[in-house]
């Protein structure tokens, strides 16, 4: 048996840790709404010449999904959403994060919460275990919107309860507030108050945009001994792409207190190489290509292997970041699995690796990498065997 075949066999009975992901629909969404939800780059309807489906994205849902609903692959989207509407949105939701064979989601909930699933309804639903990821951003809009009075205790209060309550990391989208060339020092008890003031006073609930208030959410959440998340790269067009390279998190980085704690670089498209060098050159870097894996479809084992080019294998992990369409929760998972297989496979068969080491390395991804950096404290699921495997020499 070719590697490949043997890998394959093999990581479709490993469990997952998606260690940064959202709920799916709390209820069934039009037509419109689901295809739109196929394009990550922009929020608008999308013009009537253009279909979700004819993208790497909606030809691997109906390549990988379709068999999930019944259907037979490469179902034609008008029977793909029939089905899918017949089904109703619980059972697509059962049917598909069930099968993403996850033994741990780790969820941020700062984003449409009231749309969809909550930590616990996915817990329930899957019977794995959810933990929480707190949204800095979204806790600041919470306390701003309530005055800008004792703003830098109330703020810590609220990460120091999140922790209480057993939250496992923080999450920061300053790349779609600032993006990541700014001044990153410390600010002062005043900066933080005077930018509160000014904020409620000037902004109202506008999104948060204030470099020194963000600033002080990310610091305070390293100051709690919390993995930071930050979301780098590919996202929609409310981001500077051109903003939100890694590489300018450096001057963060190089902090002495930032470095005792996880961070976590996610997606990471088109930046996966940056992050993989940021990865090898602080001990406390981490990083995915959670997102990008969806929308790259049949790309996704040319992603993949960049992700293993220059990091340690001790840094990479999954995820899918999924949001909305239950099918990114299973097709996150789907994609990994076949492009992991794809790549070590080949690596294998050529005589780079061995089999056992590429087990070894995809177990550190699945399960070891989340579990250490976010000690979690879920029972750990069983891990098959790894397979045996003896290359033929080639004529």
């Amino acid at each position: 048996m070719a590697a490949r075949d043997a890998l394959a066999e093999w990581v479709e009975e490993l469990p997952l840790v998606d260690h940064h992901v959202h709920g799916p629909f709390r209820a069934s969404v039009s037509r419109v709404r689901f295809e739109n939800a196929l394009n990550e780059g922009s929020t608008d309807p999308l013009p009537v010449f253009v279909s979700g489906f004819d993208s790497q994205l909606g030809f691997a849902v109906r390549r990988w999904c379709a068999p999930v609903l019944d259907l037979e692959p490469h179902a034609a989207p008008d029977a793909y959403w029939a089905r899918r509407a017949e089904l109703g949105e619980p059972e697509v939701n059962r049917r598909f994060l069930t099968a993403a064979g996850v033994s741990d989601w780790v969820v941020d909930t700062g984003f449409g919460a009231d749309d969809v699933l909550s930590i616990e309804e996915v817990r329930s639903l899957t019977g794995a275990a959810a933990h929480e990821v707190v949204r800095l951003e979204a806790i600041a809009a919470g306390l701003l919107a309530e005055g800008a009075d004792d703003y830098a205790e109330r703020f810590r209060s609220a990460v120091a309860d999140a922790v209480e309550r057993g939250a496992v990391g923080a999450k920061s989208v300053l790349a779609y507030r600032t993006g990541f060339d700014i001044d990153w020092s410390r600010p002062s008890g005043a900066e933080v108050e005077g930018a509160a003031d000014a904020w409620v006073a000037d902004q109202g609930d506008a999104p948060l945009k204030d470099p020194r208030l963000i600033v002080f959410g990310i610091l305070t959440a390293v100051d709690a001994g919390l993995p930071v998340q930050f979301h780098v790269g590919f996202g929609d067009r409310d981001l500077d792409l051109h903003r939100v390279n890694p590489m300018l998190l450096l001057p963060l980085l190089r902090t002495p207190e930032v470095q005792r704690v996880p961070v976590l670089l996610l997606h990471c498209y088109p930046f996966e190489r940056e992050a993989g060098y940021l990865a090898q050159a602080f001990g406390n870097v981490y990083l995915d290509v959670g997102l990008a894996l969806n929308y790259v479809g049949a790309q996704a084992p040319g992603l993949v292997a960049r992700s293993y080019e220059t990091a340690p294998f001790a840094k990479v992990l999954y995820s899918s970041d999924a949001w909305g369409p239950a099918e990114l929760h299973y097709l996150g998972a789907r994609l990994w699995r076949n492009a992991v297989a794809r790549v070590l496979g080949a690596w294998v068969d050529d005589g780079e690796w061995s089999l056992p080491d590429a087990c070894r390395v995809l177990e550190l991804a699945a399960q070891t990498n989340p579990r250490r950096l976010y000690r979690l404290d879920s029972a750990v699921p069983p891990i098959p065997a790894p397979p045996t495997h003896h290359r033929k020499d080639r004529p």
